[in-house]
């Protein structure tokens, strides 16, 4: 066994200082992070103080705002603010590739403090078209900073904290706009003359009609907290520009074009871009209900709309959190298919716990809603929702900055943006459409619940490896307990083959479900034939190999296979065995792993599966030992990884020896 690991592999379950990996929440002590998180928080939350306070005052101060209809005020302010994602986006993303990530976000929060005076002014002037002004300086001021914010995290984390980095911005974000929600409401209704219809709207749907001094606490706030970003962006530290040599093409409209082209070169990286913006789609249309469903549907008060954003937003933020837990700090896909899965069984239990509310006499407020037994289905079937809508977006976001070239990231992101502004646009109008064919709220949110189990078996009809990994999750989580040794030893880049002893029917899947990488196994063919397993293979895109005395024509395809796969920087994995173990004692090696070497000399990773033997997908054991079976549903494992061989200096004899030494006596 060769004693001297490979440079180029490290062990991401590492700090690079050699200590375990500690919290997420501990980014949020460290200068890479921390000043670039409040800084986006602060951010979002002044969009929300300003578009709440805004909208709350013209809908019910119309009076003062010549040339306004407070029916449709709300959806003309979501507009104007969105225009700017769909008109600058691309070039927000040449920009962010361009310049010093750091200095643009000084930059961005230095506008954001010239835009938030224009909008004082509006709201001491009570002028309704520097509001609109501000409005859209404000989309602006969000389109740009988009790209620099999510370009700036996978250059600053580690690869093992990029998904709870993830987590950390995704919640900070919801409880952002929950509090400039909040904030935006009060300040508004300070002064007001009539504080029984005092509330909190959703999306710019207004709360009561404010008094002169709610404008100018709005104001005021707006500035503070513009100010108060500045000074945490000073900071944000310097994170070097991906392609400073970029030619910026101003042209908007060849741009985007141009951007929607370079995402779609990574099929995988596209369609996760458009499952994100499936996921504004399904949350815009949620979340732009809110105050309808809260009046129409539950007879409650506005103020109870500061509740269903509440539980909304803590949904979120709980399921951004938990996904490093469940990732094991890794970009764990497997989750989406488990977000979209539970986004609809709760959509639609929403529909039908909305049709379970009793009727009431009068508008309720927040205490008489909470003491109805019924509301507190419609509460956590908002609360899960949203949760699960942390579980598929975080991942996403993770895969996009993971697997988008560090060249053109921000662009990528830009694309994103465009995407998720076009979505949005979407849901709007068929959350119109249906309203005017007579579909209650209760019915969009069926009929949104039952699209997103339409979109999503597309996206993973088309992309595989979001279910297959959603499946090998599972098994490992459910069926077996694994314990990891050293899976930082499998390389974060560039090609390696695996080898591995041969337990069970699931080792692949199993090995799959743990590595940070996708892999390509290579597999007896005949396993091909099996419904279950020959579906999850194919489509994991595993190489069949059969013996030279059956099928030669096979066996030399599997070697061309693997040595293409190695040629692009992929990992192979392969039991050198041949066939399961009947006994649990590992068979000897075969050479079809010195061949794949033979032709592509590159590392190679001993590992080992112990524990295997013996659980439900194992074969059955000789009669001689009865005693090593332990079937049942569930079955511990470990799973340990040794030290890589460099290339040339693997034998077949070491490598038998490396896999058969961290085996151990457990089988």
């Amino acid at each position: 066994m060769n004693d001297r690991p490979i440079p180029a592999v490290e062990d991401a379950s590492r700090e690079h200082d050699g200590h375990a990996p500690h919290s997420q929440f501990a980014l949020l002590r460290e200068r890479r992070f921390a000043p670039f998180f409040w800084t986006q928080f602060l951010g979002a939350m002044n969009d929300n103080v300003f578009k709440i306070g805004f909208t709350s005052l013209v809908t019910y101060q119309a009076a003062r705002f010549s040339g306004v209809d407070p029916k449709t005020v709300a959806f003309l302010i979501s507009a104007i603010f969105i225009a700017p994602f769909v008109l600058f986006s691309a070039t927000s993303g040449q920009v962010a590739d361009k310049y010093d990530k750091a200095t643009l976000m000084r930059w961005v929060k230095t506008f954001e403090i010239a835009v938030m005076l224009i909008g004082a002014t509006g709201f001491w002037l009570h002028s309704v078209m520097l509001l609109y002004a501000c409005t859209f300086l404000m989309g602006v001021h969000s389109t740009v900073f988009g790209p620099v914010k999510y370009a700036y995290l996978p250059q600053k984390l580690r690869a093992d904290e990029l998904v709870g980095g993830n987590g950390l911005v995704e919640m900070g974000t919801f409880v952002a706009i929950l509090v400039g929600t909040i904030l935006g409401g009060v300040a508004a209704g300070l002064g007001a003359t009539d504080t029984a219809a005092a509330g909190v709207a959703l999306n710019g749907v207004a709360q009561n009609g404010g008094a002169p001094a709610g404008a100018v606490w709005l104001g005021g706030i707006c500035i503070t907290v513009a100010l108060v970003g500045r000074v945490a962006s000073t900071f944000v530290p310097p994170c070097a520009p991906s392609q400073p040599g970029l030619a910026i093409n101003w042209n908007p409209f060849s741009e985007t074009w141009r951007n929607l082209r370079l995402a779609r070169g990574n099929r995988t990286v596209f369609l996760s871009l458009l499952g994100i913006s499936w996921l504004w789609f399904v949350g815009a249309t949620f979340l732009a209900s809110f105050f309808n469903f809260a009046k129409d549907v539950l007879s409650a008060d506005p103020d109870v709309v500061t509740v269903l954003l509440a539980m909304f937003s803590l949904g979120i933020g709980i399921g951004s959190l938990l996904c490093e837990r469940l990732s094991r700090r890794r970009i764990e896909i497997g989750l989406v298919p488990l977000g979209s899965i539970g986004m609809s069984v709760f959509g639609i239990d929403l529909f039908f716990a909305s049709h379970a509310v009793p009727a009431a006499s009068h508008l309720l407020t927040v205490g008489e809603f909470l003491r109805v037994g019924e509301h507190w289905r419609v509460l956590a079937d908002l609360f899960l929702l949203a949760m699960f809508g942390g579980f598929y977006s975080v991942p996403l976001y993770a895969l996009i900055q993971s697997r988008s070239e560090p060249s053109h990231r921000a662009r990528i992101i830009a694309a994103n943006n465009i995407l998720n502004s076009f979505f949005m646009i979407v849901s709007a109008l068929m959350a119109m459409a249906l309203s005017k064919a007579g579909v209650g709220i209760p019915g969009i949110f069926l009929t949104t619940a039952l699209l997103n189990i339409v979109v999503a078996g597309y996206i993973y009809a088309l992309v595989p490896e979001f279910l297959l990994r959603f499946l090998a999750w599972v098994l490992v989580r459910t069926v077996y307990r694994i314990k990891l040794l050293n899976v930082g030893r499998i390389p974060s880049e560039g090609p390696a083959v695996l080898v591995c002893n041969h337990v069970s029917y699931v080792d692949a899947i199993v090995i799959m479900a743990e590595s940070p990488r996708p892999i390509r196994f290579v597999m007896d063919y005949r396993i091909f034939r099996h419904p279950l397993f020959g579906w999850v293979f194919r489509h994991a895109k595993a190489i069949p190999i059969a013996p030279a005395h059956e099928d030669p024509a096979m066996l030399d395809a599997a070697y061309d296979a693997c040595a293409a796969a190695l040629a692009e920087g992929d990992l192979v994995c392969i039991f050198p065995e041949g066939k399961l173990t009947r006994t649990g004692d590992i068979n000897p090696f075969r050479h079809g792993v010195t061949e794949i070497l033979r032709r592509s000399p590159v590392a190679v990773v001993p590992m080992a599966l112990r524990g295997l033997w013996g659980s439900m997908f194992s074969r059955e054991a000789d009669s001689e030992q009865p005693q090593d079976r332990r079937r049942g549903l569930t079955s511990r494992l470990t799973l340990v990884v040794g030290e890589p061989f460099a290339p040339g200096e693997a034998t077949l004899d070491g490598l038998q020896a490396a896999v058969a030494a961290l085996r151990g006596t457990r089988r």
